[in-house]
């Protein structure tokens, strides 16, 4: 490869997680808004602004059946707003760090879901990868998600107002989050590759407009939710949450939009544009800026520099996604990213 394609490419993949990393600063930004209104109104946002974009795919998508559109409902549910509502909601309970690390992990985790996984009738079948070569990455990552956690805990003892159980619930969350999204690039990668001939981009743009019905349905439930079936919201002493943009209106639509626009749209274009240079084994790699980013964004606003510690966990995170994707078959490929 020349180098001028793989610098280019290794651009674009740091502008993506430069993007992809504002996703995170969201739920810090915004705590006294609920996980739900989050998720929805992101992608709320994100199906808006895929609105326009479909005139342009407009031939590719009159070629969807009606299958193919209740399999970009599918994916649309689980890949994008039930996968976001899992973070936001953890990253409320568990901060920030945590959650990016466990979110790290993604490359591995996939990796190792496809290999246990058995394939799909016709779909294509994946290289097998002994596991005592996937081991030493899996302990890499491991002792640097427990040195992040450690630190995390030692934050929390010394915070008199801290709730242990609400971070613990935090870290299952993510793992929710990790579930979903090891799902949904699996699942979507089979369908791309039992239909051959369809458009990638008509197919993520299908995706955005499978998106906007469902973030419709899901913030009018949770306005009905927080307007009306909150019973013991006066008991507290308070009122319902301020429906349907919360106390702090101009904020939180333009936050929204900002993600959809950048996180959704933007970085994934980045993304694509940085698989397109470089090979799969390297692009895997880069999904790593993600989680520097949002680490960074994180400690920025919490004010502080991140401890030995955590940056010692960082750099065993790193090293195992990159021993991971060196190690695996040569054919192995890099699926989309959740954001």
């Amino acid at each position: 490869m020349k180098p001028a394609p793989r610098l280019a490419g290794i651009l674009f993949a740091l502008a993506a997680g430069l993007m992809w990393g504002l996703v995170f600063v969201a739920p810090l930004l915004l705590p006294e808004y609920p996980a739900t209104l989050q998720s929805f109104g992101r992608y709320l946002a994100f199906g808006l602004i895929a609105l326009p974009l479909a005139w342009f795919d407009r031939d590719k998508l009159k070629r969807l059946s009606a299958s193919d559109w209740v399999e970009a409902l599918k994916l649309a549910l689980v890949g994008n707003i039930v996968y976001y509502l899992f973070l936001a909601s953890s990253i409320q309970r568990a901060g920030g760090p945590l959650p990016t690390m466990v979110i790290g992990t993604l490359p591995v985790v996939i990796a190792i879901t496809s290999k246990l996984r058995r394939a799909a009738p016709g779909a294509r079948v994946e290289a097998r990868l002994p596991w005592l070569r996937l081991l030493p990455s899996l302990a890499l990552i491991g002792v640097g998600l427990a040195l992040v956690n450690h630190v995390e805990l030692e934050h929390l003892r010394r915070d008199p107002h801290a709730d242990l159980a609400r971070y613990a619930l935090g870290g299952v969350l993510a793992v929710g989050a990790v579930a979903c999204w090891t799902w949904y690039p699996i699942r979507n990668a089979e369908w791309l590759r039992a239909h051959p001939g369809r458009s990638p981009r008509g197919w993520a743009t299908a995706q955005g407009l499978a998106t906007l019905p469902l973030a419709l349905l899901g913030y009018a439930l949770a306005w009905g939710w927080n307007t009306w079936a909150d019973p013991g919201a006066m008991a507290r002493g308070g009122s319902a949450f301020a429906m349907p943009l919360g106390p702090r209106p101009a904020q939180f639509v333009a936050l929204m939009f900002a993600i959809g626009l950048l996180a959704s749209w933007l970085g994934t274009l980045c993304w694509n544009e940085a698989s397109q240079r470089l090979p799969p084994t390297l692009s895997g790699q880069l999904i790593v800026f993600e989680t520097l980013a949002a680490l960074s964004y994180a400690f920025v606003l919490r004010g502080s520099a991140p401890p030995l510690e955590t940056l010692a966990g960082v750099v065993l995170l790193i090293a195992g996604v990159v021993w991971a994707a060196r190690t695996q078959p040569a054919d192995a490929s890099a699926d989309a990213h959740p954001n």
